[in-house]
């Protein structure tokens, strides 16, 4: 059994490199990368006043809100959404999240399937570092990341390990 702790999780910050509100750090743990057949999982973290972009996602998503509230976008509906709900995300409508709460949103977000392409509005930049090599300056990019399906499935760790 593969298993990640949330806590120990490297989270790379992106966004937009013209809109200092668009901001985003996250990690794919489970993918077609590390052995999953069916589907991906996306953790991610906003802090407060910041957003994560709208884009498209190509499989179906279910959102978690680990903690924090959020203003959900998804297509033409918009809500509130806050620790403990879940979202039903179509797969190709755009949507989007911002931060409306005062504490850092944690969401998890499950695909039906083990590889995700998503398309944001805008390129996304890594914070801190100039923009280098793609997935990063690019406004598509694929879950897991391409080098990743070059490469053999990461053996399954077992529990406790």
């Amino acid at each position: 059994m593969y298993t990640v702790r949330l806590s120990e999780l490297e989270l790379p910050e992106a966004g937009y490199e013209n809109d200092p509100t668009m901001r985003v750090k996250g990690n794919s743990p489970f993918s077609a990368a590390t052995g999953a057949k069916n589907t991906a999982v996306v953790y991610f973290e906003v802090e407060p006043g910041h957003r994560l972009g709208t884009h498209t996602d190509s499989a179906e998503e279910i959102l978690l809100i680990l903690e924090g509230e959020a203003e959900a976008t998804v297509g033409d509906e918009q809500g509130l959404v806050s620790a403990g709900d879940m979202a039903v995300v179509p797969a190709m409508v755009p949507h989007a999240l911002r931060n409306v709460g005062d504490e850092t949103l944690r969401v998890v977000g499950f695909f039906s399937s083990s590889t995700v392409m998503s398309t944001f509005d805008q390129p996304l930049v890594p914070m801190g570092e100039p923009p280098s090599e793609p997935p990063y300056g690019e406004r598509t990019f694929l879950i897991p990341f391409p080098v990743a399906l070059e490469q053999p499935p990461a053996p399954m760790e077992k529990a406790g390990s």
